[in-house]
């Protein structure tokens, strides 16, 4: 049994989840409490982050780390080409996309934790402890997700600010390429990875950032949006979740 120890709302887990579907590899989303899953994390893997990939007696942290032990143990659905030039593009855009992604969870958070709870409800969850004490979890949680992934002001600033530098870089990789992927002419961990860091900015559809009709966004996040969707990679990353998304597991998890 797999089992994708995750939160929800990461795009970092977005992305395990993704590369573990286009595999087409069963396994089950199972959910952590954020703060409380370090000391889990820990101990299984010797780091303190999600995504945990557990395969049989194998425990694999990390995103990218996780994309290289599937393409080595499930050759089938390369995520990375053989050829070395392909390989090494696909692993520069796969490590621009993780520092954008780093970005875009400081600054999107900073709008999520002042959007009126909407986003913590999907972290508690509809069952269990968490929302039976919501009363108390909620607000642990806020402060723990603040704390932990550095939500200030001038930090979120800062973050912005490379923001606008790195999706200018890669819209600039993706055009070079003709604009359909990123890497060679089929999907791969790079175009994963892109779109994964960008769905919660784009709030695609059937993601867990899938808003109906903007409620409680800020000025600011709606423009960014905008401005992102008439590029041609959020026009790009849009297509992509359309036509190449095959989600096998709910991202709710349990």
């Amino acid at each position: 049994m797999r089992i994708l120890y995750q939160f929800p709302l990461s795009h970092f887990c977005e992305k395990a989840r993704w590369l573990l579907d286009y595999k087409e590899l069963d396994f089950v989303a199972q959910n952590l409490i954020p703060g409380v899953h370090r000391a889990f994390a820990q101990l299984k893997t010797g780091q303190n982050t999600l995504p945990i990939l557990k395969d049989q007696e194998k425990w694999i942290s990390d995103s990218t780390q996780i994309a290289l032990y599937l393409d080595e143990l499930y050759p089938e659905h390369t995520l990375l080409r053989s050829d070395p030039e392909l390989r090494e593009s696909a692993l520069e855009v796969n490590a621009i996309a993780t520092e954008l992604g780093q970005h875009v969870r400081r600054w999107g958070l900073s709008h999520a934790l002042s959007d009126g709870g909407e986003s913590l409800e999907i972290l508690i969850g509809e069952k269990g402890y968490l929302r039976q004490f919501e009363k108390y979890s909620k607000p642990l949680i806020k402060a723990l997700m603040a704390k932990g992934y550095k939500v200030d002001s001038q930090k979120v600033i800062q973050s912005r600010e490379k923001m606008d530098i790195l999706v200018a870089e890669l819209n600039q990789r993706l055009n070079n390429n003709g604009g359909r992927y990123f890497v060679g002419d089929r999907l791969g961990l790079a175009d994963i990875a892109v779109c994964s860091m960008l769905a919660p900015l784009l709030e695609i559809e059937g993601t867990p950032w899938e808003k109906e009709h903007g409620e409680n966004q800020s000025e600011e996040f709606r423009s960014y949006k905008n401005f992102l969707a008439e590029l041609p990679l959020g026009q790009y990353v849009q297509r992509i979740y359309m036509t190449e998304r095959r989600a096998r597991v709910d991202w709710r998890g349990i």
